[in-house]
């Protein structure tokens, strides 16, 4: 149980240790009424007897259809009364598949397709799909991109994904097969410049709200993703079809693929200082365990570290998701600290990949960890700024040219902020980075320790910035695309 220090939190957490139930106590404050914007479920149970129902409203609903949380807010004068258990738990939530009409016009247009693509996304994670998605990919010799919160449910080094061919899988592909994805702002809305214009979408989703939003799909396959990727593939294995892998759209991903990853690495084995974003997860993702949660947020830290950091196992990466929010970093990693500490004597590692202006948002939240001993490995890639920073010399020149809060560009932070003093406050590890060396050596030292968190300090190039794209100007309303 999770919960902010205050009255009637004090009173709950008391009773749930009573009973037995682990409490983590968070520091920040939040507004109650802000719940009801976010949640699927927000109620005050009118009476003691409500109570039970209201809570059992709200377990269920928080499971069924579209997962999502749910809020109840108990007053203070109810929190020590009592009342009998009336309602068992709810059930396991029940199973819908697809129309068998509509199956098998997807596999029809998947047949036609020239350059079919599938997008896996965070839904399929939720949905547990990954053992039939496998299947279904390696059966039909479909090529795949996950989305953020994607990665992982099949292995970012499965021969068959294209993410590092993201951009021009997106804009080539004829037909797409979007596995509980969204047609939002993440993927652009499913238009051009971004998209083919005539894609054709195949959507996969629990949510019928959902179907058609921004781009009307050619064949909308309502229900849980795991029971329709495995309708998918039995028609695939009935019909025996397979995409070929000798096809021009397989050659033109793995020769964008190649090159893209031809110009990372030659980035990654830059030996300067200070480093730039490319060498700092190119030397993090050689040391890290392929079984660890990966926690991560931040402008190019984020961004970067989705394209270079690799997942190899569903449901092990927590980003700032489809709201792009601030500040969730440390609280999803309290919260998978505690449950790996819970489940397990050790447990998986967590990895708390953190942008300097992210940190900054709830960065206090390191005394959560030190108080409950959880062992979270937080990194901090520190470039002075959002977006990019400014050197010392730079911000000292600044400084003498007057009020710097009219002269330092908006985007700037302080200079080589200590963020491992903030860890060290309250007795975890700190460790300032500046090399390749002092990188490897924390980070070993973080990962062997299993009593305390950790806070990696990277000092990076201010001007570091993600690889250079190309880019073709449409003179249409200014819309761009990049490959």
């Amino acid at each position: 149980m999770f919960g902010i220090v205050g009255v009637p939190i004090i009173e709950v957490a008391m009773a749930a240790q009573a009973a037995g139930i682990r409490y983590v106590g968070m520091r920040n404050e939040q507004a109650v009424e802000a719940c009801r914007l976010y949640s699927k479920f927000s109620a005050r149970p009118s009476s003691l007897e409500a109570i039970p129902s209201v809570v059992e409203k709200a377990v269920r609903t928080s499971m069924y259809g579209r997962p999502g949380a749910c809020y109840v807010d108990i007053a203070g004068d109810m929190v020590n009364a009592k009342v009998d258990r009336i309602l068992s738990c709810c059930p396991t939530p029940p199973v819908s598949v697809a129309d068998q009409g509509a199956i098998t016009e997807a596999i029809s247009v998947l047949k036609e397709a020239k350059r079919p693509l599938v997008i896996i996304g965070k839904g399929a994670a939720y949905g547990r799909a990954e053992t039939a998605l496998r299947e279904f990919v390696e059966m039909s010799g479909l090529p795949f991109l996950p989305t953020p919160m994607g990665k992982g449910v099949l292995p970012d080094d499965h021969p068959n994904c294209v993410a590092a061919a993201r951009s021009r899988a997106l804009l080539q592909a004829d037909v797409v097969l979007l596995l509980g994805a969204r047609l939002n702002w993440m993927l652009h809305f499913g238009l051009p410049p971004r998209f083919n214009p005539d894609v054709k979408i195949i959507q996969v989703d629990l949510c019928a709200e959902e179907m058609g939003n921004n781009v009307r799909p050619a064949v909308a396959l309502l229900g849980d993703i795991n029971a329709i990727v495995t309708q998918l593939l039995e028609r695939v294995h009935e019909d025996g079809w397979k995409y070929s892998s000798d096809t021009e759209w397989w050659s033109a991903l793995k020769d964008k693929i190649a090159a893209n990853a031809k110009i990372s690495k030659a980035l990654a084995l830059q030996s300067t200082v200070p480093m730039n974003y490319y060498t700092v997860f190119h030397h993090v993702s050689q040391l890290l365990p392929p079984d660890c949660i990966i926690v991560s947020e931040g402008a190019n830290t984020m961004d970067i570290g989705r394209t270079m950091l690799n997942n190899y196992l569903p449901r092990h990466r927590l980003d700032a998701g489809t709201f792009g929010t601030m500040g969730v970093g440390l609280g999803f990693a309290i919260a998978a600290a505690t449950v790996e500490k819970s489940e397990n004597s050790k447990g998986q590692r967590i990895v708390c990949v953190e942008g300097d202006s992210a940190f900054g948002f709830s960065g206090m939240e390191v005394e959560t960890m030190c108080r409950y001993n959880l062992p979270v490995v937080i990194i901090v890639v520190n470039n002075n700024g959002i977006y990019s920073g400014v050197d010392p010399e730079t911000w000292k020149e600044m400084a003498k040219m007057g009020d710097l809060t009219s002269i330092a560009p908006p985007v700037t932070l302080l200079p080589e902020a200590r963020y491992d003093e903030v860890m060290t406050a309250f007795g975890g590890r700190g460790f300032l980075v500046r090399t390749v060396e002092e990188l490897r050596s924390a980070l070993q030292i973080s990962l062997d320790d299993w009593e305390r968190p950790s806070l990696l300090n990277v000092l990076i190039d201010p001007s570091s910035d993600r690889k250079q794209q190309v880019y073709i100007y449409v003179l249409v309303w200014f819309t761009w695309l990049s490959f």
